[in-house]
């Protein structure tokens, strides 16, 4: 046999590992092991009624000898026709019965029983009367089942005779030899026709999931609308199929993030540098009195503070998002906490023409968190409320304790949120109205900064809007770090 890549170990180690070949080997043997079970089992029955008959037959012509000896001793006619007559009349299961005195002298004896048995493997009559047979090789090989009992003569008894009774079973020992040729016979066709028919059932059982490998080898980063089909798969398939669809939504939705990412960042960070190096430039382009150089570069300074800002989200969420995040838990008075915030944007609510308050808790609220990130969060819900509520509308500040959690709560009367876009206001760089947002300096990172910091103690940040009514906003948290 020439030597193949088909027939190299790398071939037969990639062959063992594949499904295919797993399934197929598991309903070969599975099927082996049950079709050997059940035809074992049935051997082994079939031998034990065979032997269990032999016996009764054993002690069927016991008990009549025994009961000929005691009831009638000497009536040898009959004696003579149950042990030489009978078992001459018989075409099938031959028997043969020899009687013995107290001395061993032959009574009556079987025709031809010394031809085929040695009488010297007779055992000795056991010292309880016991029918059990044991097997015993005849002169011509046939297998006999052979047994020595003892037998009172007359009533009351007056001597002990001996009775050695052997019956040809070598027809019973072909049944079984003709079953054992059977069963290794259908042993060796199923070990090659289950493998065949395993194969079959395996490689229509992974069709499927070829089919969905198929379709997944055509999805890369710029074809992410591939999705498999559902119909016609069987229950376990169809949800693995639909799963794996929803993550393909996921994906091309992540993608399409990373993308809109890309570009706003990118637009986001090349507006300020263009217009640091405008600026730049025209200001290089001839001689300036010290008052402009001055305005270029407090214009140059707003800009780069701009660019700082948008790089201090980015860390931000960058270092929120990883496992080795430590917070700077302390005691915290929720209630001052929000005054505080309150006094701090009061001039610039007060420059747009909007009330800022908070709301006045009946008692203190007392819990664990880092102080600085929750002033941070807060801070940005009222940023963006101040620049999207109208002047004359109002802001409040709001903190409530729960079973475990503590409830804070921006409210403001602004332009609303449209309900298509609340699902996705915590996204990055998400803009409910992009020229808007830009043209009050917004990154569209405020409320996903929020939500990485409620993340972080546990909790999370929910919205709900009205247009035209205002947003309530919710940060929720546990109130301890037991908690």
């Amino acid at each position: 046999m020439s030597w193949s890549w088909k027939t190299s170990p790398a071939y037969f180690s990639r062959t063992w590992r594949t499904l295919a070949f797993r399934l197929t080997a598991g309903y070969a043997l599975a099927g082996l092991f049950v079709v050997s079970a059940a035809t074992a089992s049935l051997y082994f029955v079939l031998r034990s009624e065979l032997e269990k008959s032999t016996d009764l037959f054993l002690a069927d012509k016991l008990h009549v000898i025994r009961t000929m000896l005691s009831d009638r001793p000497d009536d040898w006619d009959a004696l003579h026709e149950e042990i030489e007559l009978e078992s001459a009349a018989r075409k099938y299961e031959h028997f043969y019965v020899r009687l013995l005195d107290s001395r061993n002298q032959v009574l009556l004896m079987t025709p031809g029983m010394a031809e085929q048995l040695d009488f010297s493997k007779f055992k000795a009559p056991p010292g309880s009367p016991s029918d059990r047979g044991v097997p015993m090789r005849g002169a011509n090989g046939q297998l006999f089942w052979a047994t020595t009992a003892l037998a009172s003569v007359g009533s009351p008894p007056s001597a002990t005779d001996t009775i050695q009774i052997a019956i040809d079973i070598s027809q019973k020992e072909e049944l079984l030899a003709r079953y054992r040729f059977w069963f290794w016979t259908l042993l060796t066709a199923t070990s090659v026709v289950f493998p065949l028919i395993g194969y079959q059932i395996a490689r229509r059982g992974i069709r499927p999931v070829e089919e969905m490998a198929t379709t997944a080898r055509h999805i890369t980063s710029t074809n992410l609308r591939e999705r498999i089909r559902t119909e016609g798969y069987l229950f376990e398939l169809a949800s693995l199929a639909r799963t794996f669809n929803e993550m393909l939504d996921r994906l091309e939705e992540s993608f399409e993030r990373i993308s809109q990412f890309s570009a706003d960042i990118a637009h986001d960070l090349r507006t300020p540098v263009n217009n640091i190096r405008g600026e730049t430039e025209v200001a290089l382009a001839r001689a300036r009195s010290v008052e402009e150089y001055r305005d270029v570069l407090g214009s140059c300074l707003e800009e780069a503070v701009r660019l700082s800002e948008l790089i201090s989200d980015l860390l931000f969420l960058a270092r929120a998002e990883s496992p080795l995040t430590h917070l700077r838990r302390e005691p915290v008075d929720v209630h001052q906490l929000l005054n505080g915030i309150c006094e701090y944007y009061e001039a610039s609510a007060a420059d747009h023409g909007i009330a800022l308050t908070t709301s006045p808790g009946h008692k203190p609220i007392i819990s664990e968190m880092d102080r600085t990130l929750i002033q941070r969060a807060v801070g940005n819900l009222v940023s963006n409320a101040l620049a999207h509520t109208p002047a004359g509308g109002s802001v409040i500040l709001g903190a409530n304790a729960e079973l475990s959690a503590v409830r804070i709560e921006v409210v403001d009367t602004g332009a609303g949120i449209p309900a298509e876009a609340l699902p996705r206001v915590f996204d990055r760089f998400y803009r409910v109205d992009s020229s808007r947002s830009k043209a009050l300096g917004g990154t569209g990172l405020g409320l996903a900064i929020v939500q990485s910091i409620m993340v972080l103690h546990g909790g999370k940040a929910e919205i709900a809007s009205q247009p035209g009514q205002g947003t309530r906003v919710t940060l929720r948290m546990p109130i301890s770090r037991a908690a």
